[in-house]
């Protein structure tokens, strides 16, 4: 009884001391240089880079949208945060909600109940590779670690022509004839989304320093000379302390690390950042993949030489255990497998090369997922036919303990993003090797966060609980490779998502003012839902990403070409 007392008392402090933090962005276009070379990018408010989010536990987050773009519609999505009860603030186009069109005004509400680093960014059509992304800190009064101060370390690769053109050439016939359907290599690299930033520090002090990978296409080897580095948080999850020397980020993870400063303040130190060229089909002349920052001690001393990051010691994460020793899951319920894979689309879709799991290449549906969720007669909200052939939809039912399966048939390593989860990482094996349901032995305690690389042509086991009924996006997180069809769609819970959750209606007046249905099946059909005629199943030969009105001229194409030689 004490022990209820207790608890129960601690709960309403937290929601006593909980405020409400409220964001009110407009999505403009800016001119920056984050590496020296001008271009346009997308800031909010008229800056760039975007500004940092934060929040503490039990916080109530508003953030109120404004597209001022004129010619591109947008979104938001939160990264790694649950959206527990709020699915419709997940935030991808065409999923959990309609694209907010320009001149048109969105309200995220939500509650964070979950301490860490994480990162928002825009979830249409690859619009995030033009800036709109910043990092989202959410701060726990009760952290299981000591520290005097933060610090936000982003780092990310960097394109110098937008987004629309390049994505517009990458899934081309030219691209697949000329380069194999290679990505667009990036021209440089950033850290804190400029150049040689600089971080002041004080001596003998305890940094909490989260580091976060905002890129779309690359990881990123991490230094901070002169320091170790002590591992306490993964994407969201305490583990136990693990030093290190360096950091390897996967696109969209995070760590989070303390550092002791030192005890005087007779030098700066070097922050070495390099992206991983492996993941190049070659690495050209003009590529600069290095980027660097400093550890400020005194601003009159010199700042340190700076030296490529080249000797690559990385701790592997699947090692890490988390703090509160969740041991792994069992009694499985359901088993995924997905194949993963790309393949030359046939000659009479012009040869694009699309990236498919199972055989299928993830194409957008004319109804928004979780709208057709919501409006499904109870008899046919748990069958995966009415969410559309080419959505790769899997139902699951509340509860569920579901192991996925992701094999790799593609010639390079892959992140894989689960929204709405952290997920247990029962296994992942080394490169180019076969699955082998005998040769799965889980962790007695395994790490878990909602990113994880898998191996070029290797696989990685996952489980997790079904408990955030919902709509839940699980892709690849390089973001040419969502453009390409990469994505599945877990469809948890329909069945208490309807009667447990609503959707704003300022929501369904968004899709309304694009002429988008909110109801039926992925074809639109709420007469027979199990007929979909007219769904989506074919994808754009001739995608321009976020634009409104694409160009009549492949002016952007031509000039795209340039990034993949």
């Amino acid at each position: 009884m004490v022990t209820v007392l207790l608890l129960t008392c601690l709960a309403l402090c937290q929601t006593a001391l909980s405020k409400t933090v409220t964001y009110n962005w407009d999505v403009t276009w800016v001119w920056a240089a984050p590496d020296g070379h001008g271009r346009p990018v997308i800031g909010i408010n008229n800056q760039f880079p975007c500004p940092p989010m934060e929040a503490t536990i039990g916080d109530r987050v508003i953030v109120n949208l404004n597209n001022k773009l004129g010619n591109e519609t947008t979104s938001l999505h939160f990264h790694g945060i649950f959206q527990t009860g709020t699915n419709a603030m997940d935030g991808p186009s065409g999923v959990t909600q309609c694209p907010i069109p320009p001149g048109g005004t969105f309200t995220y509400d939500f509650i964070v109940n979950q301490p860490g680093s994480y990162w928002y960014h825009s979830h249409n059509k690859g619009q995030y590779i033009d800036g709109l992304r910043g990092p989202f800190i959410i701060h726990d009064p009760a952290a299981p670690f000591k520290f005097d101060e933060e610090l936000t370390i982003t780092v990310s690769d960097w394109y110098q022509d937008q987004a629309p053109g390049l994505i517009n050439f990458f899934q081309s016939a030219t691209n697949e004839a000329e380069n194999g359907g290679s990505e667009p290599i990036p021209n440089s690299a950033l850290l804190a989304d400029t150049q040689n930033a600089q971080f002041t520090v004080k001596p003998k002090k305890i940094y909490l320093v989260h580091f976060i990978n905002m890129g779309s296409f690359v990881g990123s080897f991490t230094k901070i000379d002169g320091h170790k580095m002590t591992i306490v948080e993964i994407d969201g999850v305490y583990t136990a302390p693990q030093d290190v020397d360096e950091l390897y980020l996967t696109v969209a993870q995070r760590y989070s690390v303390l550092i002791t400063t030192k005890s005087d303040t007779s030098k700066n130190f070097l922050i070495s950042n390099t992206l991983d060229t492996s993941m190049f089909d070659h690495v050209p002349d003009w590529a600069k993949p290095d980027v660097y920052g400093f550890l400020v001690y005194d601003s009159k001393k010199p700042l340190p030489a700076v030296k490529p990051l080249r000797d690559f010691s990385v701790f592997d994460d699947f090692q890490l255990i988390p703090r509160d020793r969740q041991k792994a899951l069992t009694n499985v319920d359901q088993q995924i497998i997905l194949t993963m894979d790309f393949e030359r689309a046939p000659d009479n879709d012009n040869g694009i090369n699309r990236a498919t799991i199972n055989g299928v290449s993830y194409v957008g549906q004319k109804v928004p997922t979780l709208f057709t969720a919501m409006s499904a007669p109870k008899n046919v909200v748990m069958n995966p036919l009415i969410y559309g052939a080419n959505s790769n939809s899997f139902v699951f039912k509340l509860n569920q303990i579901v192991e996925i399966v992701l094999i790799n048939e593609d010639s390079g390593g892959h992140p894989w993003h689960l929204h709405g989860h952290n997920f247990q990482v029962i296994a992942r094996s080394p490169p180019n090797t076969p699955y082998k349901a005998s040769a799965i032995h889980p962790p007695h305690t395994p790490m878990r966060r909602d990113v994880v690389q898998v191996n070029t042509g290797g696989y990685i086991v996952l489980r997790f609980t079904v408990d955030h009924p919902g709509i839940q996006l699980f892709h690849c997180h390089i973001e040419w490779h969502v453009e390409a069809g990469l994505t599945a769609t877990f469809i948890e819970a329909p069945d208490v998502l309807q009667d447990t959750q609503t959707i704003p209606h300022g929501h369904y007046k968004t899709c309304e003012s694009q002429g988008i249905p909110t109801k039926g099946n992925a074809a639109g059909n709420t007469k027979n839902w199990l007929d979909l005629t007219g769904a989506n199943t074919a994808w754009e030969t001739s995608p321009w990403g976020a634009l409104v009105n694409p160009p009549k001229k492949l002016r952007f194409a031509r000039t795209a070409r340039s990034f993949f030689k």
